[in-house]
Order: C-alpha cells, then structure tokens, then sequence
C-alpha cells in the first residue's frame, strides 16, 4: 500500500498560500495608495535620488507661487494703468473740442471726474495694501483729495510714495524686483490738472484766458499721458519676463514630477492584472488545500 502524507503536503501549501495572501495585499494597497512601496526604505537606492529630486520639486514649487503673485499684482498695475490712460486721452479730447467750440458744458464735471478717477486709481489695493506706495504701506500714495487741492501744489507734495521696490526669488539666483510708484504714473500730470483748476471753474462757454490756459494744459497733459504709457510698457515687460520664468518653472515642476512618478508610482495596469492573477492562484491554492485536508488513508484502503 502507497503511504500518503498529507501533513507536510499541508504545510507546504500553507505557507504557498500566506506567500500569495502577502503579494495579493501588496497589490491591493499599491491599486489603493497608486505607489509602489509606502516608505522610502522600500526604494531602495532609488530613495536618495527621490528625495533628492522632491526636494527640488519643492523649490520650484516655491518659484512659482512666488511668480504667480507677482503676476497678479503686475496685473493689477496694467488694469489701474490702462483705466488712467482711458481716462486721460477721453479728457484731453473733450478739452481739445472744448477750445476748438468754446463751448464747455458739462467740462468742469468731466475733469473732476477724470482727476477722482486718477486718485481712486493710484490708491487701489491688493490684499488692504496700496499698490503705488512703494514701502509706505501706511501712506496714501495720491495725497490730493479734490481737483481744487491742485492750486499752487509742487508736483512733488502730491504724492506719498517713495521709491523703494519689491523683489522676489523667481528661479535659481533669479531675482525680479517690480512696483510701481503713483509719482512714477502721475508725476507728470499734476501740473496739468493744476493748470486747469486754476483756470476754472469752466460754465458754458469759455473765455479767451480760459481756452489759452486749457491750451497750455493740454500740452502738460499729453506729456502726463507719455509718461503713463511708458510705465505701463515697462510693466507690460516685466510681465513678459515673469510669463517665461512661469513657464520655467512650470517645465521644471513637470520634469522633476515625472522622475519622481518613475520611481515611486506603481503602474495601475498591471498592478490590476497582477491582483487578477494572485486572486486565482490564491483560489487555486485554498481548492487544493481543502482536497488535501479531507483525504484519508480509508480512501486507499481496498
């Protein structure tokens, strides 16, 4: 009669079978966690690179949002620049029609307007600070309240900024220093706006002093707008120079994103196919161990 062991069978197979549970539960957590280890020890000598590119991973991370809130706020100076500009070449066509008609009416509201527009402009905030203070965040940048507050003011006392700018780290030993001042934008207006407000109050029609003044202040004023524009050019360059540092370090980011993902994310696709796999070979498993548990030597037996 053949002896038939079924004990050490049994314990073979037993260990097959905690061998396959153990590869099944690892492919499940890595379908779950979509990483092949959970820890670094699990990387091997592939840990130091990886820590090594994440902390790189994490600079650029910084480089961007560093760019990213400088582009906001250069925004926000294009927006207040471009309303100045609008506002200003509206005025001096209606003070150009004004001397050319002699006819003015509803001129003296159309400059106060213009001038509140300019103030409200170059006393705009981001996050309750003013954006053309400079370091004088305490300060109103515009100091003029109304159009009449211009008579016999130095262009020089109408503005509380100073000249100090900003800077950011925006990439590797790049740094981008940006801010604009309200005596950088409207320096050159001042005199302008004090022209007319010491020339008005202007009624329906105007009189010959008042068309000669507007006629000087007209000068002053496209001068006033040359100066706008060339500040909203340099910013418009900046913005450019801070778009492709955004975009380097968007590259960046994608690049060491990438690496990472190679070494530490598991491959979905398989790992699917390879829970399918463990799942029959582990049912296959449990089959043949419940046939072993149950046979007998009767069964041999004549």
């Amino acid at each position: 009669m053949t002896r038939v062991a079924t004990v050490p069978l049994q314990q073979t197979l037993s260990s097959a079978i905690q061998r396959s549970q153990q590869s099944l539960a690892t492919s499940q957590l890595q379908l779950a966690t979509e990483k092949k280890v959970n820890d670094y020890a699990g990387l091997g000598l592939d840990a130091v690179r990886t820590l090594s590119a994440r902390s790189m991973l994490a600079t650029q991370e910084t480089y961007k949002t560093n760019i990213s809130r400088v582009s906001t706020t250069l925004s926000l100076y294009q927006a207040n620049l471009e309303q100045i500009d609008g506002s200003m070449a509206d005025l001096r066509e209606e003070l150009f029609s004004a001397v050319g008609t002699g006819n003015s009416p509803g001129l003296q509201e159309m400059i106060e307007d213009a001038f509140s527009g300019l103030r409200a402009s170059l006393n705009a905030k981001e996050g309750g600070v003013p954006l053309f203070a400079g370091s004088q965040t305490s300060d109103t940048p515009f100091i003029p309240k109304t159009l009449q507050d211009t008579v016999g003011l130095d262009a020089a006392d109408a503005f509380g900024n100073d000249g100090v700018r900003q800077s950011t780290r925006a990439g590797e030993g790049v740094d981008v220093a940006y801010g604009i001042g309200a005596s950088d934008v409207a320096g050159k207006l001042i005199p302008a706006f004090r022209a007319l407000a010491e020339a008005g109050p202007f009624g329906e029609t105007l009189t010959d002093d008042q068309k000669a003044a507007i006629t000087s202040a007209l000068d002053l004023l496209d001068t006033g707008i040359t100066g706008v524009r060339s500040v909203n050019a340099s910013n418009g360059r900046k913005q450019a120079q801070v778009e492709t540092l955004a975009t380097r370090a968007e590259d960046r980011v994608d690049l060491l994103t990438s690496v990472i993902g190679s070494v530490e994310d598991a491959d979905l696709g398989q790992v699917a196919i390879d829970i399918t796999q463990r799942q029959t070979i582990l049912q296959a498993s449990y089959s043949v161990f419940s046939q072993l548990s149950s046979m007998s030597l009767v069964n041999f037996l004549d």
